[in-house]
């Protein structure tokens, strides 16, 4: 696929067996209250099982400079998706592999639009529905007016959508936002953190088969 596709909040092995070639994986840590939620050793051991062509993406919370440290030493991740504030005390390499999460209001009005931050330091950027208290997995959806816009404003950039996706939307979405990428956790799964391996894989047929009406 063309398109870059992250299933996050990842918990199993068979689940993360799923994760697509020149796609993610993403896992929650040290999140306590996310039922996604992984503690620094389990996320270790899940990564280790990625298949090979994926890559493995944390997703923090208003993290420490010493939980991104700790992150990329001992986790071996390829990037940190950040909710919330970026913590000073990081090398240039360690910001150039954090990819800040954009709160977009639900609705025009709604809220303020965010701003991108320079291409320089943040090569890829995820965009995300604002007023969760957790990252990702509420079901709710940004407005995708306003996400088409910031696309729109940064031609060429790596935006990820997130928010409210699912094998059913997903389609409408990358014809309404143009993003490079997609990033689904709630909307794959039968239950909070519980991952539904056939809509994961329905969510993979969806997006195959928009790029091939769009070929």
């Amino acid at each position: 696929m063309k398109t870059f596709v992250k299933f996050c909040g990842l918990t199993t092995p068979t689940a993360v067996a799923l994760a697509p070639e020149g796609g993610a994986a993403g896992f929650v840590i040290d999140v306590p209250a996310s039922p996604r939620n992984l503690t620094v050793t389990q996320a270790v051991d899940l990564v280790g099982q990625l298949p090979s062509g994926a890559e493995a993406w944390a997703v923090v919370v208003d993290p420490s400079t010493d939980l991104i440290h700790q992150i990329f030493d001992d986790v071996g991740v390829d990037r940190i998706q950040v909710h919330g504030r970026i913590p000073d005390g990081l090398d240039f390499l360690e910001i150039h592999h954090l990819v800040p999460s954009l709160p977009v209001p639900l609705s025009a009005g709604g809220g303020p639009v965010p701003e991108l931050p320079p291409a320089e330091s943040y090569p890829r950027i995820h965009l995300d529905a604002a007023g969760g208290p957790l990252p990702g997995g509420s079901g709710q959806r940004p407005d995708w007016e306003i996400c088409a816009g910031l696309v729109q404003k940064a031609p060429g950039r790596k935006l990820v959508l997130a928010g409210g996706l699912s094998p059913e939307n997903v389609a409408d979405a990358l014809t309404t936002v143009g993003p490079w990428g997609v990033d689904v956790s709630s909307g794959v799964e039968s239950s909070p953190g519980v991952k539904d391996l056939d809509r994961m894989r329905a969510f993979l047929s969806a997006v195959e088969g928009w790029e091939k009406s769009h070929a």
